[in-house]
């Protein structure tokens, strides 16, 4: 009983044989598959898949008039090299005769077909239907008995060898002379210019070898004389780049592709890569099947939950779909966390361990006037220092081996989920305790006072409630601001920092109100941007800050590399399954005092 399938391009490689070519017409005949049988795997194993040749089940009508391309590449119309004229099948082979192009950038690879270099073919084709079976052995056939061949490429490796071309041959008790057919000779010549073209030889040796009829052993002597008299040129060296790809076959590769399709059943509006597509209702059971199957173990007659426990410990590639498909759900949930005090820092990249040494410096030097002569002083500028370090935070967690059996995905998403929100909330904990260290005063600068100090006029003498003379205080105070070398700087409140408890308050003082006259016009409306930090410990304390992309203030910084939570997956560490570990390098620091200002409140 036959079932049928989505259409997926698939290929076969056969042979031609340069006897059959026509110089006149630039033809040669292929045979481009004998229906050998090819071994494949998909998600139940290994099989051999076989091409009825019947031609009721081979539909020709797009191979006739079809490209001849490039080893199947279609990135460009320069990869056509001919069209196939005729193709047919007969039951126990097919065949097409292909015309190739007359383009010079094809000539080379037409001499090389004459000259038999060039010899094997790969027809490329889809199946619309197969019928599933067993060989005399009981091994796995699949047989596609509808599908459609669309193309012939020339390619390096043959995979079908018992597929040729029709020589034409020479009867034994024949002599051959000069009156013989013209392809007799057409062959001397062709493999002349193949000799020719691989010494490096020009036309001009071609073509007076041609000329005087010469035999192929004539033209490999007059090349080897050619050759030697070049032994006394200097030889020049050229060193050839060669890039290897990622082979979709690796276990490892593949099992990235699972974690992604596990991943997308979590989160639908994730758009799947095309390889990745095979496996988006696949089960864990399924995929620890392919994966055994690809390290070479036996998966016969096994239940799933057999499978995944051979699967957790025979190899470590399981591991890495859970770890994928949990790396990628908690990532997502950490940047959709809510960011609070982050947005009033700047994100920097630490590349160790070790302490973070920040220089400041000053402001510029203002310019001068220029006196008569016309001389330029020297300006400078003035510089402190600040530090801090990255530290490394770390959680694991297990997902047992019922999990993966029962393909509870809901598991998958709440646990990492919560794991990236808690890593969100590792991180807002590290700023807001180094925000409200020293009982709120902050932490202490290289001047040996605390961040909010009043010798920074950047602190209220006393505290006080949200309104137009506070906010205004605060305003001044970032305004009045010098550098180090005592010069304004003037830094723009941008930011008003408040706990849950002020949230109502800060938006009243905020909000936009169309005033019937002057007195009654809000002027902090539209100039501060409110920020709630529910994590601040107090109900009353308030903070006005400037832009982080204007002036340093509050930094934080990622181990170089590992910007956000990192995920770690491993099959039985301490649990039946696999274990997973999160890991947060993260550090914060306070580089400058003049960008915050602090109200205890009342």
């Amino acid at each position: 009983m036959g079932d049928t399938i989505s259409v997926i391009p698939l290929t076969r490689q056969a042979q031609f044989a340069p006897a059959s070519a026509d110089i006149a017409t630039r033809t040669v005949s292929v045979v481009w598959t004998t229906g050998a049988p090819v071994r494949r795997r998909d998600l139940a194993g290994s099989y051999l898949e076989r091409l009825s040749l019947e031609p009721a089940h081979v539909d020709l009508t797009r191979l006739t008039g079809a490209s001849v391309l490039d080893s199947h590449r279609q990135d460009g119309l320069h990869r056509v090299l001919g069209t196939v004229r005729e193709a047919q099948v007969n039951g126990s082979e097919g065949t097409a005769l292909v015309q190739f192009s007359a383009r010079p950038e094809v000539e080379p690879i037409w001499q090389d077909v004459v000259a038999g270099i060039l010899r094997h073919v790969s027809v490329g084709y889809t199946v619309q239907q197969w019928a599933e079976g067993n060989d005399p052995t009981g091994a796995r056939v699949r047989t596609a008995v509808a599908w459609t061949p669309f193309e012939i490429s020339l390619v390096p490796t043959p995979a079908d060898p018992g597929a040729t071309v029709r020589q034409q041959e020479v009867p034994m008790d024949t002599t051959v002379t000069e009156s013989e057919p013209l392809v007799t000779r057409a062959q001397v010549n062709a493999e002349i210019r193949g000799i020719a073209r691989v010494a490096g030889l020009g036309q001009e040796f071609i073509d007076t070898l041609i000329d005087r009829q010469a035999s192929a052993d004539d033209a490999r002597r007059a090349a080897f004389e050619e050759l030697a008299k070049r032994t006394a040129q200097p030889l020049h060296t050229a060193h050839t780049l060669v890039e290897v790809g990622q082979s979709h076959e690796d276990p490892v590769t593949r099992a990235g592709y699972m974690g992604e399709a596990l991943y997308s059943r979590i989160q639908p509006a994730h758009t799947l890569s095309e390889p990745a597509r095979r496996y988006a209702y696949a089960t864990p059971a399924e995929m620890a099947r392919e994966l055994l199957t690809l390290r070479g173990l036996p998966t016969t007659g096994l239940a799933p939950a057999t499978l995944i426990t051979r699967a957790l410990h025979s190899t470590s590639d399981f591991s890495l779909i859970v770890g994928d498909t949990i790396g990628r759900t908690l990532r997502a949930a950490y940047q959709a966390a809510p960011s609070g005090i982050r947005r009033l820092g700047r994100q920097t990249t630490a590349r160790d361990f070790r302490t973070v040494n920040k220089i400041m410096l000053g402001e510029a030097p203002t310019l001068e006037r220029l006196n008569e002569t016309g001389e330029i002083k020297a300006g400078t500028l003035a510089e402190a220092r600040e530090s801090y370090k990255v530290d490394t935070f770390a959680r694991k967690i297990g997902i047992s081996r019922q999990v993966l059996v029962n393909d509870d995905l809901g598991a998958f998403a709440d646990l990492s989920r919560r794991m990236g929100q808690a890593a969100a909330e590792t991180e807002a904990g590290v700023l807001v305790s180094l925000l409200e260290s020293n009982s709120g005063t902050g932490p202490k600068m290289t001047d040996g006072k605390a961040l909010f100090h009043t010798d920074h006029s950047n602190r209220a003498g006393s505290g006080g409630v949200i309104e137009d003379t506070t906010l205004s205080a605060a305003r001044l105070a970032l305004r009045s601001q010098t550098g180090l070398s005592g010069q304004r700087i003037s830094a723009t409140p941008k930011y008003l920092l408040v706990p849950a408890a002020l949230e109502t308050t800060a938006e009243k003082w905020l909000a936009t109100i169309a005033a019937a006259k002057a007195a009654d016009v809000n002027p902090f409306a539209g100039s501060l941007a409110l920020v709630v930090e529910p994590r601040l410990s107090s109900a009353t304390r308030w903070y006005v800050s400037a832009d982080p992309s204007e002036i340093d203030g509050l930094e934080y910084a990622y181990l170089a590399g590992g910007q956000g939570p990192q995920v770690e997956s491993k099959s039985g560490w301490d649990v039946d399954g696999v274990e997973i570990r999160v890991i947060l390098d993260f550090g914060a620091g306070f580089i400058d005092w003049r960008g915050w200002y602090a109200n205890g409140g009342a």
